[in-house]
């Protein structure tokens, strides 16, 4: 995913502030959109997110990357508006940098994320809200550059094609999820299809300030952030009705165990097994995310690792995660291994998994997963960047305002037992994928 981004001074990246009893305020504003503010007063910046349910779910059957390449060209080029001329791609670079801003878009499975970041003084913050507006809000969507960046997408894509890992990965989202949106991607056939027209539709269906959820870091308050975002947001059809978007079928679950064995000239064997996991809302994603770490994402602590690489020497690297969603997104157990080796890799792999499904994590590991991931909880709160990637969490998924607060307490509470029936709930060993790419089939 490109990115368009013009970087302010790396000072404003890495400022650390006290972050202990910072408030979310929440409030609606008169056009529908939902904000969720941080007022943090310690440096002399904003950093501001807005999300809109326009992520990669929403491209459509037969245009994957339509959502990706609208907000690739929101950056290249606006429309002249209120009385200002029109600005092509280096006309807004060069604005950008003089304001010493940025502004940025980029698109997930489930939302696409616009975001800017400013100092706040009055007559930069005034221009840079101004600015990020007219390419909200009118973006020119240029053929000519389109065409150029669609060939350096299909070049890209095909490069990626050379990449073991890449092949092997986009088999095994096809394989856990089938037909659902998040295992479909973008390819040269679909890219051929989308036409600014195609864009201009997207963006006027799905970037409406009723379905805004905006997240807010920095030093304003909320009278200033209403105005703002009253600025930000005024060039947006205010008119539109909110009606309920078409619902995105739910991910299917396995109904049996399934292997995918892909030929590959590769020194290494790439391997992947997993299944459909849980949405980010499920009851059971914090029990979870603490199991993880002694199963497979706690690095060398991990089961995974001791078994896989420890004990056998089976493979440099091994671990497993979750990567919940609007949906219900994969759970993945990963490694690369010799090709010799791949089948008694996948035994041991398999196997410490079915055992942990069935036994849980002992109190030693709980403890020790509990007291690193408390000890470890400020260092994901330590600047601005990394409290906004919490706050727009918060907001996205409807999560409670105190839930940073919570969090430590919720995850103290959390007994071996929980871990155990919450991965006996949620996994099922017999009924994963394997793909296997570069080693001969067992």
């Amino acid at each position: 995913m490109k990115n368009w981004l013009i970087c302010c001074a790396a000072w404003l990246f890495v400022q650390p502030f006290a972050i202990a009893g910072i408030p979310i305020q929440f409030w609606t504003l008169d056009n529908g959109a939902r904000v969720y503010l941080m007022e943090v007063q310690g440096l002399p910046m904003v950093d501001i997110q807005l999300e809109f349910d326009a992520g990669s779910r929403r491209d459509g059957k037969e245009l994957n990357g339509l959502a990706q390449a609208t907000a690739m060209m929101l950056g290249k080029g606006v429309r002249a508006q209120y009385g200002m001329p029109a600005l092509d791609e280096n006309q807004l670079g060069e604005a950008w940098a003089d304001l010493g801003a940025s502004a940025g878009a980029s698109v997930s499975n489930d939302r696409m994320s616009l975001s800017l970041r400013s100092l706040t003084r009055p007559e930069l913050l005034d221009q840079a809200v101004a600015l990020a507006a007219r390419q909200l809000s009118s973006p020119s969507f240029p053929d000519d550059v389109w065409k150029s960046e669609r060939e350096r997408w299909i070049a890209s894509l095909r490069e990626s094609q050379t990449k073991p890992n890449v092949i092997a990965s986009e088999a095994f989202a096809k394989a856990v999820y089938g037909t659902h949106p998040y295992g479909q991607d973008a390819d040269e056939t679909s890219l051929r299809l989308i036409e600014p027209s195609h864009m201009k539709t997207f963006h006027a269906r799905y970037l409406v300030p009723c379905r805004a959820k905006i997240s807010i870091v920095g030093a304003l308050n909320k009278a200033q952030a209403t105005e703002k975002l009253t600025q930000l947001l005024r060039g947006l059809p205010s008119n539109t009705s909110c009606e309920l978007l078409p619902l995105v079928e739910e991910v299917q679950a396995l109904s049996a165990a399934k292997r995918v064995d892909m030929p590959f000239e590769s020194a290494q064997a790439h391997v992947f097994i997993g299944q459909p996991g849980i949405a980010r809302q499920h009851p059971d994603f914090l029990a979870l995310t603490v199991g993880n770490y002694v199963l497979g994402g706690g690095g060398f602590v991990s089961r995974l690792t001791d078994q896989v690489r420890e004990k056998r020497g089976l493979s440099y690297s091994v671990y497993s995660y979750f990567s919940p969603g609007q949906h219900a997104g994969a759970f993945t157990v990963g490694l690369q291994t010799r090709p010799d080796q791949a089948q008694q890799a996948i035994e041991v792999a398999t196997q410490v998994v079915r055992d942990f499904v069935k036994e849980g994590p002992s109190n030693a590991e709980m403890q020790a997963a509990k007291d690193f991931l408390i000890g470890g909880f400020a260092l994901r709160l330590d600047s601005n960047r990394k409290l906004m990637d919490n706050l727009s969490n918060i907001a996205w998924f409807d999560l409670p305002l105190d839930y940073l607060d919570t969090w430590t307490t919720n995850v103290q509470k959390l007994t071996a037992l929980d871990i155990q029936q919450a991965f006996a709930r949620n996994l099922q060993p017999e009924r994963m994928v394997t793909v296997v790419l570069g080693a001969a089939a067992p």
